[in-house]
């Protein structure tokens, strides 16, 4: 991004472009909003002894540490770790949580064997947990003993969470996602054993390490998580499990292993799983509950969000019903926007914002279509103010009647395939768009077609139809799956890549069942027709063995209840950006023009004796939003001087961005005052046209060429196009074939290269860089530090914010170090790191093992390491005049003596000294 706006009698010429140019820029003054900016997290990881276990913890906080607030605890899936949900932990720390993370047993660097959340050890940990924030001086308490606390997790963590809330009445809100509420319904739906999910789930609880497999959940990579610094010892010191099943408890192994070889559950395995199961303390969870479940995900589908929602809901408490894209099976989770929406259900029952926008009581996840940018698959909200169920408003659909016969081979061999666990890849949130994955083998199946729509059907739950079942050998198992079929007859989409399973006993003269099919959210266009499958196998399921012959038919009406939800409303698709980010871009600027005006005529006068000063910034001071005392940057003060290449460097959160921010206009202080060329900064200065600057995350309309892109921002400049020394620009970029080609198609390095090049259109006096380097490679690197060298040895000042250090002790002649948001040290590069206790004696020939140990014997003198050329010295209470006589005595033939210290070591020292 680069500031340029023109001269007042250019007033017309600059309102026509500023549209163009807060498009252009937007992003980019976005972007400098970054963490940067955010308070600091501090982390405490520590072990913690359970009975029969250690459990390895990690602790979050942020801000000031004398004010109490609401914990939360976030639990993990299954086969990962408390690693796994560190960046959500950070994130709710900075929004004012005390946050408790931790390896469930058996995961991570945790002991203990894995008891599928066992209420006497997972659930009795979490309540553990919960009486250690009890008696933390910073968490807020709504008695003694009783901390203010939310549970929130994925999968297994989800469930951790609804348990905890029904044996622990000190749980406050939860927010379960993607998770269970039988899990015995889960792995035996209907009495069927699912058999793929069932295998993975269990082999990745029993590798020698548990953390060394994980359920293939999307956005979760597969591999070995990590425990944090000082866990236990390697779980390979532990017993081997009698039962053979890796670190799951043994009674959890037989089972598994029995239902396996079995192929179908028995009474003890049901009940063992219902025991560990949210659903046997259904009607103990009595607090606001937002449920987030997954459209594509054939391990724990809708139907167990709505069990759920039910059975909280008829306790008396608030619930929200979510329904993402992915799942399981795979897609787009949309971690983002749930966990926003988690942390403002948080802000609402923890911290009692009523203000807080918790979302809709539903919410269901719909494609809109396919980015032609980026061909990326675009996502749609709809609401409803209630929660509309699985039944809804039912539609009936007739269907062809008659009965048919097919086969259950052999093996039950080959098998349809509908989901893959892990390997389907999500493909059901595409199934509107006419894509998905599915085969059905002929004679194994039977199937019932609806004529074709005469207008278009959203199904909005699951679907139920009345059928008769005979089998030659008095049982039979079905898989029934609705697909959408297109006009042609031969195209079909099985929506979610979902399929119901049933078990249906003493069928030999035949028996009626009511199938209910799986519950999706799916809009059947206008001339498709709905077509009903019922399938002999699955891949996914264990089926009868036996050969067997199944007669199925249709009964009653013969017709198909198709649920829909009239009161969940889709959002109306949003045209492309462009289309309407140029007039509200318009307004935008016709807005800041009108609320400026009369600032800007009231602004401070020039200094005449800074008008050749690039930078003053004196006593400036930001603080964070909605806080009187919590400051972003605190008595900021430094001076920047022609010529100069000024490295700003901080940890993140010591406020350089915000510092930045300030600098460029874009954000008001609340106290002191910036001075460029002596001209005070204010929204809209005309002397912001002398300064050029770059965030990370520059925007450009992405159908246009690099060079295109370039040539518009300067026009919406205003100025002469001669002005843009733009091939010198494109030079710098080294961008080469590339500026003739959309944008869209570059990768991160090639749009960094080119918002570089944007930055520096004008050759500006003052040139301001925020992490220039992202993204570029070595030699790139090294171009980049030679151009900003170039560019201030022409006069002109360069400002660089960099996590690079050595990169910047290469590049800068000056720094100005923060943290916390103040000034800790500024000056040249060689004074700060010429400080230290530790000296370079250069010599001129190898000194000896034995007068290397003289050398580390002498008084005051802390170690000696031999290095190419001499040693390193660390001075303990001698100086380095001492040591010179000291080594003089000693005949050691010197050649000089002198300070050693990088920058990284003087940064370091620096920061720690702040803390």
């Amino acid at each position: 991004m680069q500031i340029r706006l023109p001269r007042p009698r250019r007033r017309g010429r600059w309102l026509a472009g500023a549209a163009a140019v807060a498009v252009l820029a937007g992003a980019g003054a976005q972007a400098a909003a970054a963490d940067d900016d955010a308070p600091s997290v501090h982390r405490e990881d520590r072990v913690r002894e359970m009975p029969g276990a250690r459990i390895d913890t990690s602790y979050f906080t942020s801000g000031d540490k004398d004010r109490r607030r609401p914990a939360v605890l976030l639990g993990h899936g299954f086969g990962g770790s408390k690693d796994d949900v560190r960046a959500q932990a950070e994130r709710l720390a900075r929004d004012g949580y005390a946050v408790l993370t931790w390896s469930a047993r058996g995961f991570g660097a945790s002991t203990g064997r894995i008891g599928l959340n066992d209420p006497d050890f997972e659930v009795k940990d979490v309540s553990r947990l919960i009486d250690w924030l009890a008696d933390r001086p910073e968490i807020a308490l709504d008695a003694k003993g009783d901390p203010r606390v939310g549970i929130a997790g994925t999968s297994y963590g989800g469930a951790v969470s609804l348990l905890a809330a029904g044996h622990d009445d000190r749980v406050d809100a939860i927010a379960p996602s993607l998770t269970y509420w039988n899990l015995a319904d889960a792995l035996f739906p209907d009495g069927v054993f699912k058999k793929l999910w069932a295998g993975i789930f269990f082999s990745s609880g029993s590798l020698p390490s548990a953390s060394g497999g994980r359920l293939p959940e999307a956005g979760v990579p597969t591999g070995p998580a990590t425990g944090a610094p000082g866990a236990p010892a390697d779980r390979r010191d532990r017993p081997a499990n009698p039962a053979g099943c890796g670190n799951f408890q043994p009674e959890i192994c037989a089972l598994y292993e029995r239902v396996a070889v079995a192929g179908k559950p028995d009474r003890a395995a049901r009940a063992l799983l219902e025991s560990h199961s949210p659903s046997a303390v259904g009607d103990r969870i009595k607090v606001p509950t937002l449920i987030v479940q997954g459209q594509a995900d054939s391990l724990f589908p809708l139907g167990h969000a709505d069990a759920m929602a039910k059975a909280v809901s008829a306790n008396g408490a608030p619930v929200s019903v979510d329904w993402t894209a992915g799942g399981h099976d795979g897609g787009d989770r949309e971690n983002d926007r749930v966990e926003s929406r988690v942390n403002a259900w948080f802000d609402r029952h923890l911290k009692g914002e009523t203000d807080a926008d918790t979302g809709p009581a539903f919410r269901v996840s719909r494609a809109g279509g396919v980015d032609s940018t980026d061909g990326q698959a675009l996502l749609r909200g709809a609401h409803g103010s209630r929660y509309p169920g699985l039944r809804g408003d039912v539609r009936a659909v007739p269907l062809t009647a008659g009965e048919q016969s097919f086969s259950n081979p052999a093996g039950a061999a080959p098998p349809a395939i509908s989901a893959v666990p892990g390997l389907s890849g999500g493909l059901g949130q595409f199934s509107s768009l006419g894509i998905g994955l599915s085969l059905d083998f002929p004679g194994q199946h039977a199937r019932f077609d609806s004529r074709p729509l005469t207008r278009p059907l959203r199904i909005t739950g699951s679907p139920t139809v009345r059928v008769k079942v005979a089998s030659t050998t008095g049982e039979a198992v079905l898989f029934g799956k609705v697909y959408d079929v297109g006009p042609d007859g031969r195209q079909q989409v099985l929506p979610s890549q979902l399929v119901a399973p049933v078990r249906i006993e003493d069928a030999r003269r035949g028996k009626e069942v009511t199938l209910t099919l799986p519950a999706v959210d799916h809009e059947i266009d206008a001339g498709h027709r709905l077509r009903l499958v019922l399938s002999a196998t699955d891949l996914g399921y264990a089926s009868p063995a036996a050969p067997a012959r199944y007669t199925v038919g249709l009964t009653g009406s013969g017709e198909l209840s198709v649920p829909t939800a009239p009161g969940v409303k889709t959002q109306a698709a949003g045209w492309p950006w462009w289309t309407w980010g140029l007039p509200l871009g318009a307004a935008a600027i016709a807005a800041a023009l009108l609320l400026t005006a009369r600032r800007r005529t009231t602004a401070p006068p020039p200094e005449p004796g800074l008008a050749e000063v690039p930078l003053e910034i004196t006593g400036l001071a930001k603080r964070y939003a909605k806080s009187s005392e919590r400051y972003a940057v605190k008595e900021l003060s430094f001076r920047v001087e022609k010529g100069q290449v000024l490295g700003l460097l901080g940890p993140n959160g010591a406020g350089k961005t915000t510092t930045l921010r300030m600098l460029m206009g874009l954000i008001r202080p609340d106290e002191g005052e910036i001075r460029v060329f002596g001209h005070a900064i204010r929204p809209g200065a005309p002397v912001l046209s002398r300064v050029g600057a770059f965030v990370e995350g520059a925007g450009f309309l992405p159908h246009l060429t690099g060079r295109d892109n370039l040539e518009l921002y300067w026009r919406a400049t205003g100025r002469p196009a001669d002005d843009a020394h733009i091939e010198e620009a494109l030079e710098i970029a080294g961008l080469g074939d590339a500026l003739a080609r959309a944008v869209r198609t570059y990768s991160q390095g090639m749009r960094q290269r080119l918002a570089i090049a944007q930055a520096m259109l004008g050759m500006p006096d003052l040139l301001i860089l925020d992490e220039p380097t992202n993204g570029l490679d070595p030699p790139q690197i090294r171009e980049m530090r030679d151009v900003m060298i170039r560019y201030a040895a022409g006069g002109r000042t360069v400002i660089v914010s960099s996590h690079l250090l050595s990169e910047v002790e290469q590049s800068c002649t000056h720094l100005v170090v923060m943290d916390r948001g103040r000034l800790i040290q500024a000056g040249p590069v060689a004074e700060i790191t010429g400080g230290g206790d530790t000296l370079l004696v250069t010599t001129a020939a190898e000194l000896s093992v034995p007068l290397t140990e003289k050398i580390a014997a002498l008084p005051g003198i802390g170690s000696v390491v031999k290095v190419d050329g001499g040693v390193l010295v660390r001075l303990d209470g001698s100086t380095a005049n001492e040591l010179i006589g000291e080594l003089v005595r000693l005949d050691v033939p010197l050649t000089g003596v002198g300070p050693h210290r990088r920058l990284e070591d003087a940064f370091l020292t620096l920061i720690g000294g702040s803390a």
